[in-house]
């Protein structure tokens, strides 16, 4: 069973009679008061870790055992400094909310109970609190952060305006985070080692070719890049790759200038445009991915930004 954690702050959450439960009380008789106490939410308690089951919505994939090493040496030295957070599912029984590093580091220590912060968190919010205690803490790479994203969408049903709303952010935000969810695998491995920023990966997912998607990529890494510099190549390839015949027929002018709009577009939108010349007039094709893709797209159309 889960003790209460004796230190300061504890007396904010519960009277001093609460806590000492009713006097009155004989030996025969369960403490009751105490044990409504022990149920209420918003209590630290120190819980053993083995009545904790892990949490099914982490949002973390990779731990670095080095560091995880380290905090467990620490915790072991010196204690645990801030709680996990936890929710009760019956029996004395929890499930963890956020704080997956510091148990499994608690556990590496040998030591049998952990502080925990017990809330009142319906299934829904358990994904969330725990993609935005790892977000806020910077915990995350952007591909388990899109994973999470991705999660709250799929599981929990939500649209990308709850997402953004409940993580504090834009739908924009939201949406171009989940559009690297798309690339390939290499280039997500870089993103999750952070070898390159979301910067870097979001010019090249504009890039058709894999072959060319590599070679950037790997001299992004190699040689450092800045986003400005990886987006000046992709320029630089698109200039590369234009006919240059000063000669050009008026036709063929026409097409090198709606394929210099068709790159701005492109990198304005970090999609795919694809204009089309009719006999008079024409059409400008913008690929999404999904209907929120749509959204998003829509938004920075009437956003004039």
């Amino acid at each position: 069973m889960a003790k209460k954690v004796l230190g300061r702050g504890l007396g904010a959450y519960f009277p001093d009679d609460a806590l000492s439960g009713d006097k009155k009380s004989t030996n025969n008789k369960p403490d009751s008061s105490k044990e409504e106490v022990l149920k209420r939410v918003n209590v630290t308690l120190s819980v053993p870790v083995t009545d904790i089951r892990p949490n099914p919505h982490q949002p973390r994939e990779d731990f670095d055992e080095i560091k995880l090493q380290e905090l467990s040496d620490s915790i072991r030295m010196h204690g645990l400094i801030q709680p996990v957070t936890v929710r009760s599912i019956g029996s004395d029984k929890y499930e963890l909310i956020s704080g997956e590093r510091r148990l499994r580091a608690t556990k590496m220590a040998g030591i049998s109970t952990i502080p925990a912060y017990v809330r009142e968190v319906d299934d829904d919010d358990v994904v969330a609190f725990a993609l935005i205690e790892n977000v806020q803490r910077e915990q995350l790479n952007p591909i388990e952060v899109a994973l999470g994203y991705k999660r709250l969408l799929e599981e929990c049903s939500f649209t990308q305006d709850q997402v953004a709303k409940k993580l504090g952010k834009n739908r924009s935000t939201v949406a171009n985070m989940l559009r690297l969810l798309s690339l390939r695998p290499k280039i997500q491995s870089a993103l999750k080692t952070n070898a390159i920023s979301t910067g870097h990966a979001r010019t090249l997912i504009t890039i058709d070719d894999p072959k060319v998607q590599d070679r950037l990529l790997d001299k992004a890494i190699e040689e450092d890049w800045s986003v400005r510099q990886i987006e000046e190549a992709v320029r630089k390839l698109d200039k590369k790759n234009k006919p240059r015949n000063k000669l050009l027929d008026k036709k063929e002018q026409k097409d090198v200038q709606l394929m210099e709009i068709s790159n701005r577009l492109r990198n304005k939108f970090s999609t795919r445009v694809n204009i089309k010349k009719k006999n008079k007039g024409g059409e400008i094709r913008f690929e999404y991915y999904s209907d929120d893709d749509l959204e998003r797209l829509i938004s920075i159309l009437e956003s004039g930004e």
